[in-house]
């Protein structure tokens, strides 16, 4: 049922394109002859090791280099995005309904956690957001770094290390390192981007007639119209300028603004269910059935990019760089229907059911997010020695509100409506001296020494909510046991209020060198210390071989180690029910505190990796670039997020131990081991000159497959009791095992053109439908379980085109998602002989999708260069 829509015509923003055009100084005209030789110079990276003159060519590890061309020239205007479209073993799912993981979403690289790939800028870490993600998404249980804070316009490349480097790097570098290195030239660029979904939802009926309900159980009646729903929505603004100013004769200035407004999406399906308590009500035939809220959700971004450097003297150079960034967002919850016990209001009638909302209500988490970073250093020659010594701060701050809501348990009229919950906290200092020289051993032709060390202090802090946003009213009480707090998003409570610190000390040392034309050899080894865990030792060993001009052989071996978090050590959340008249504790705590003390909880240990990896590069053929890497990682003692231990045993436990009043507890635990091997394969292409323009091709295709091998017992509590299957495919197989790209980019005279396209393999999501003693059953494969759900693989096709009117004006249209295409519908009622349940007719679509569930995005850009 899905038709064909062009879709009305785009209306671009007005353009910005004078902004600070005034202050910029005019930009460095190159010709095109120039760019096309630049663009075919080996491109030198510093990424994967501290020398200056090693190239993506004869690097002895896999690097990826984007160009902030290719960031560009897209529809979309968010890092993480952009990664997934460009990278294949990035994925970037785009959940709903999952709290502050809407407004704040993780990525991954081969499949590990988001926790799992270092991010740095300018080649300093960068902090992670003060945000664990704890609901239902990919990246379960982890804290990553908020990619979508650094504007596309602000890079000037990024390179994605495909290989452990914490002996480089210390801890996190497990699956990769991400580097994003920020713009120094001249000149500038400001662009006004303008889209909105166009699309038709996939196997999702527009409600045409509702019946009314006749008993006190029954559903509506529903009919359909034959057609599948229409969408326009989800319209979203981005203005972005940058500018580059000298200092002087050989310093720089490069400043980056953004603004992005962007309004939510509704890809919820009709819901089915009955809405109101009284039979035969007649606001049932014109109840809103898309009542829910489930896309993308508000967000309006503003940020700052700084980078500046300038020569103190002939050996000395000062640089800073930083960012301020702040998110206004918000997610949906479920939506409570007029008739949901939620939705009580005790206090106008404990006998009859007397709703607070008279139509239901739908809650919104509003998220607050300030992100911060500031760097300064120096760096120079002190005789044979290059150096960099440098301080780096960040910090990432969550506050959450709730609004459209209540606190069910105080009453209707003497609940809020809107509460502040709280929030977090997180901060990371860094000071770093790099040292480096090239040695004369009177071996090899070139070999490089490098050593160091690190200092990091980091702190978390959970702030508490406000009264009314976690206190258990006078209505938690029996008979009525309603819930406490707000509705959606109860607050953090003082008891969970922490503020945590650690430090740690490390050194490393690194030998690259060139022992003969053909062969590299790079060794390097790093101690670290860090006052919660203690130490840990690493080391790293990569060659490259190149027998022939064009072919060589690579391959490294490596071990490393990702430190569990402040977040993962202390975070905590509790919420108190009623339970036959007795208020009980439920929640997530600290491994720390007496509850999981007492349950078996340990200590959090740091996550160990072994890591191989192998290839062959290719590029005997002129303009071609083939390379070949398989990957092997083993990490033991990750951490997870056990499930809710309930039950009499485990209230027996914590009697035993002093505790009442606690009846279900969570906390992580150094859980499994797993096994990840995979296949990267990226090829490039740039066609020969023909008078047609320029023509580059590229592609890539990523095999992933993540094993455990491996799972913790303690405190009587089975392997699936701790970590049961859904959370465990969710880990294996809730991202695509393949992911194929190709993409192709055209620019002739004043006419540009950029097509994208991408294969995202199968998904599986684990049956929540069947017994409890299935749906936990770990030993059950994919498919054993009635309910069990494939997601098929999907094509996804981005096309933009682009036109240049004036020498430094260029306007373009585009579409992401060209096709139109959505993941498969999931099945609702009884399907099969399998009861789906009904949630599924409103949330039709899979948070897990690789692609997200928006559909076509159609959008214009309108640029000027200065």
């Amino acid at each position: 049922m899905k038709s064909s829509n062009s879709g009305p015509l785009l209306a671009l923003s007005a353009s910005i394109a004078a902004l600070m055009i005034g202050t910029a100084a005019p930009a460095y005209a190159q010709d095109e002859a120039q760019a096309d030789d630049a663009a075919i110079e080996p491109a030198i990276i510093v990424t994967g090791t501290r020398r200056t003159d090693r190239t993506v060519a004869d690097s002895p590890v896999p690097v990826d280099v984007l160009s902030a061309q290719d960031l560009v020239n897209s529809g979309s205007t968010e890092t993480n995005r952009l990664l997934n479209q460009l990278v294949p073993s990035f994925n970037f799912p785009q959940p709903s309904l999952t709290d502050g993981t809407d407004s704040l979403r993780p990525a991954t690289l081969r499949g590990l956690a988001p926790d799992q790939v270092l991010v740095l800028v300018n080649g300093k870490r960068r902090h992670q957001s003060s945000l664990i993600n704890l609901n239902g998404s990919v990246g379960r249980g982890s804290t990553a770094v908020d990619m979508n804070t650094i504007p596309p316009l602000a890079i000037e490349r990024i390179e994605v290390l495909r290989d452990g480097a914490a002996s480089l790097y210390g801890s996190d570098a497990i699956a990769g390192v991400i580097n994003v290195q920020l713009k120094k030239g001249v000149g500038g660029r400001a662009q006004a981007t303008y889209g909105k979904y166009i699309t038709t939802m996939e196997d999702v009926g527009q409600v045409d007639t509702v019946s009314l309900t006749t008993g006190a159980a029954d559903n509506p009646v529903i009919t359909y119209t034959g057609q599948d729903r229409k969408r326009r929505d989800g319209d979203t603004y981005t203005f972005a300028s940058n500018f580059g100013l000298p200092l002087g004769d050989s310093g720089y200035l490069n400043f980056t603004a953004e603004y992005k407004d962007r309004s939510p999406t509704n890809r919820s399906g009709p819901d089915i269910r009955r809405n109101y308590f009284a039979a035969g009500d007649p606001r049932e035939a014109t109840f809103n059935r898309y009542a829910h809220r489930y896309g993308d959700g508000v967000s309006k971004d503003l940020n700052f990019f700084l980078n500046a450097g300038f020569d103190l003297s002939d050996n000395v150079e000062f640089y800073t760089f930083g960012s301020y960034g702040v998110r206004d967002g918000n997610g949906a919850g479920f939506y409570r229907r007029s008739s949901d016990v939620r939705n009580r209001d005790w206090a106008a009638s404990t006998t009859t059911f007397v709703p607070i909302y008279a139509d239901g209500f739908l809650p919104l988490i509003v998220s607050e997010i300030v992100d911060i970073s500031a760097a300064a250093g120096l760096r120079g020659a002190l005789g044979a020695w290059d150096y960099d010594l440098s301080l780096v701060y960040g910090s990432n701050l969550l506050n959450y509100k709730v609004e459209n809501t209540v606190n069910t348990s105080l009453g209707g009229t003497d609940s809020a409506r809107r509460f502040n919950a709280g929030g977090m906290r997180a901060g990371q200092t860094t000071v770093n001296l790099d040292l480096r020289r090239d040695l004369d051993l009177g071996i090899g032709e070139s070999v490089s020494l490098a050593f160091g060390g690190e200092y990091r202090d980091e702190n978390y802090k959970i702030v508490a909510g406000e009264l009314q946003s976690y206190i258990n009213g006078p209505y938690s009480a029996a008979p009525y046991n309603a819930a406490g707090g707000s509705q959606v998003f109860p607050g953090f409570r003082p008891s969970n209020a922490t503020d945590e610190s650690r430090d740690s000390y490390a050194a490393y040392v690194e030998l690259d060198a060139d022992l003969t034309s053909a062969f590299t050899l790079q060794l390097a080894g790093r101690y670290e210390h860090y006052s919660d865990f203690g130490d840990t030792v690493n080391g790293k060993a990569a060659a490259r071989f190149e027998p022939v001009d064009g072919l060589a052989f690579r391959g490294s071996i490596s071990t490393g180690f990702r430190a569990p978090s402040l977040a993962q050590q202390s975070f905590q959340t509790t919420s108190t029910n009623n339970v036959g008249g007795t208020l009980i504790e439920i929640g997530t705590f600290p491994v720390s505190s007496p509850v999981a003390i007492a349950l078996g909880a340990q200590p959090l240990k740091p996550e160990k990796s072994v890591n191989f990896g192998g290839g062959v590069t290719l590029s005997m053929l002129a303009g071609l670039n083939l390379t070949v890497d398989y990957y092997n990682i083993k990490i033991n003692d990750r951490i997870t997020l056990t499930e809710n231990l309930q039950g009499a045993d485990v209230v027996s436990q914590l009697t035993a131990a002093g505790i009442t009043g606690v009846s279900s507890a969570r906390f992580f635990i150094n859980g499994i081991d797993t096994k990840t091997e995979g296949l990267d394969i990226v090829a490039s292409y740039r066609v020969p000159d023909m008078g047609l323009g320029t023509i580059r091709l590229s592609a890539g295709y990523n095999l992933n497959d993540t094993k455990i091998t491996d799972r913790r017992v303690f405190s009587g509590f089975t392997a699936q009791r701790l970590f049961a299957r859904q959370e465990s495919y969710r880990l294996t197989d809730g991202q695509p095992k393949n992911k194929l790209n190709f993409s192709l980019d055209w620019d002739y005279d004043m006419f540009g053109l950029t097509l994208r396209t991408n294969r995202y393999g199968e998904v599986f999501l684990p049956s929540s439908f069947s017994t409890a003693a299935n749906n936990n059953n770990i030993d059950l494969k994919p498919g054993d379980v009635p309910g069990d759900i494939f997601l098929s693989p999907k094509w996804v096709t981005d096309l933009e085109l682009r036109i240049k009117p004036m020498e430094k004006l260029s306007v373009a249209f585009g579409a992401n998602n060209l096709f139109d295409v959505y993941p498969d519908r999931l099945p609702f009622g009884t399907v099969d002989g399998v009861n789906y349940g009904f949630n599924n007719s409103f949330l039709p679509y899979s948070s897990q999708s690789p692609f997200g569930f928006s559909g076509r995005f159609l959008y214009g850009r309108v640029s000027y260069e200065f």
